[in-house]
């Protein structure tokens, strides 16, 4: 299992012959069964493990929430200061229930509220509570809550990611039954504990097609991923578009002329400058692929509206951070992945649009990655493209929040996300994710000195010393024990 980003769960497929379905989406290219790797797990046997993310909760120190009527939505106040908040293990609650580095967890808190730290987050696992069908045990995750309350007094948020059918439900009800779940058992944290939900929509917990079939990362040139179009209700879907259209032939499959996963974008015609990409059929298929996945996230982002809508909390969403390739016209990575934007054509709006027409928060990754130091090969540029979304997000009235890409991944990515929280556009920032790598010698004085940087903690300077030295005490006398918190 991965730590190293929200929601990343390692696949370890065996000789197995189980098709994953997500949330509607059928996960087969041209007959191959694509694994999105945070939705189901395989362990390498044949049983199958139902070990999809379901929620994140935050902590974070006294502080009154001020809720926001819809006039100010999307627009945070002069005087409201950035949250800092960092992801806690992926695993830190077992398969079988019970709070795993309990130890390690709470002398890292102890660490990280010293420095000044705002919150933590913690994901939630769907099968780890959900042992049977229907019947939720959440006493490992509120055996974890309390003990982060008792360092963090106020918030806890989570977040909830998508499941494939069980038993013939449909995935709106599976996602309804365990969002009420949640909402029976955490109801008396709700509107003073817990204050926000994240929706995920998708691998990653991110709004897109599982278009790349491994982890993206920023030390290789990667390839354009691939058109997710292929399973039997997409084609069906499809087929009805194009003959509603008038054009039937158009229905009979994704584009002939589209490269691979790890291909170019000039490896074929349809990504090339003038290519199938800007003809009307290309302008047919890419708007029916994107309606998909628009439609895909606003039935989840209104399903967390509604079932939440009594709770006093504030609903986010993920979108990814599609930057390889950003600087081509067709922009493939982010087709492929079900973003209908180009160098011609605004695809950001219609997502924009999506979330505010759901009063949802919209939460971007990559705040520490720099044009600079991609692989000049990819023609990658993640600072265009945060800034065309963030100016979407300004247009419709959608609030942004911040996450990094994963502890130390990002050359200068200290740095950086402090040029990205610069503008005083975002409210909330998560650093990802609390583990070994997190507390080893090379990186957490690197991440003291930053949250001091934020000026968030509004002490005096002669209190600080103090306060650092009192969390370096805490973390040295359990370190061995948090380095170990990446070995289950």
């Amino acid at each position: 299992m991965e730590v190293s980003a929200i929601g990343s769960s390692q696949v370890k497929i065996g000789k197995t012959e189980l098709a994953y379905r997500e949330l509607g989406f059928y996960n087969f290219v041209k007959g191959n069964p694509i694994f999105s790797s945070n939705r189901i797990c395989f362990d390498q046997s044949t049983r199958w493990k139902k070990a999809g993310r379901g929620l994140n909760l935050k902590a974070v120190q006294s502080e009154a929430v001020i809720s926001e009527n819809h006039s100010n939505f999307g627009r945070p106040s002069q005087s409201r200061r950035l949250r800092l908040f960092v992801g806690l293990p992926l695993d830190s609650v077992s398969n079988c229930n019970t709070v795993n580095h309990a130890r390690a967890i709470a002398a890292g808190l102890k660490a990280l509220k010293l420095l000044g730290v705002e919150g933590v987050e913690l994901p939630v696992w769907w099968g780890n509570v959900e042992r049977c069908h229907g019947k939720y045990e959440w006493s490992g995750y509120l055996s974890l809550a309390e003990m982060v309350q008792k360092h963090y007094k106020e918030c806890l948020s989570l977040s909830i990611d998508n499941i494939p059918i069980f038993n013939g439900k449909t995935p709106i009800q599976v996602y309804h039954d365990f969002c009420e779940g949640f909402k029976s058992s955490f109801l008396p944290f709700m509107g003073s504990t817990i204050t926000g939900i994240s929706m995920g929509l998708g691998p990653n917990a991110e709004l897109r097609f599982p278009s790349h079939h491994q982890p993206l990362s920023s030390n290789k040139v990667h390839g354009v991923g691939e058109f997710q179009c292929y399973d039997q209700n997409m084609l069906s879907s499809l087929k009805q578009h194009a003959e509603a259209t008038g054009n039937p032939y158009w229905g009979l499959g994704g584009p002939h002329d589209a490269p691979t996963y790890d291909q170019s974008p000039n490896s074929n015609n349809f990504f090339k400058d003038e290519g199938s990409w800007e003809s009307p059929y290309g302008d047919f298929f890419l708007s029916w692929y994107s309606n998909q996945l628009i439609t895909h996230g606003g039935s989840l982002l209104s399903l967390a509206s509604s079932t939440f809508a009594e709770a006093d909390v504030t609903i986010y969403g993920k979108i990814p951070l599609m930057h390889s390739w950003y600087r081509t016209h067709s922009h493939p990575s982010e087709l492929t992945a079900g973003f209908y934007n180009t160098s011609n054509r605004d695809g950001h709006e219609a997502v924009a649009e999506m979330f505010a027409r759901n009063s949802c928060r919209m939460i971007l990754p990559g705040m520490d990655l720099s044009d600079e130091h991609q692989q000049h090969e990819s023609l990658s540029s993640p600072e265009l493209l945060l800034a065309k979304i963030k100016a979407a997000c300004r247009k419709h009235g959608v609030q942004v929040c911040g996450q990094n890409s994963s502890v130390s991944s990002a050359p200068a990515g200290f740095e950086q996300i402090k040029n990205m929280l610069g503008d005083n556009t975002m409210d909330l920032f998560t650093y990802q994710r609390m583990g070994a790598d997190f507390f080893s010698p090379k990186h957490f004085p690197s991440f003291t000195e930053f949250v001091r940087s934020l000026n968030q903690l509004g002490l005096q300077s002669d209190d600080l010393p103090a306060r650092k030295e009192e969390a370096s005490e805490s973390l040295h006398e359990n370190l061995e024990l948090s380095m170990h918190m990446q070995a289950a």
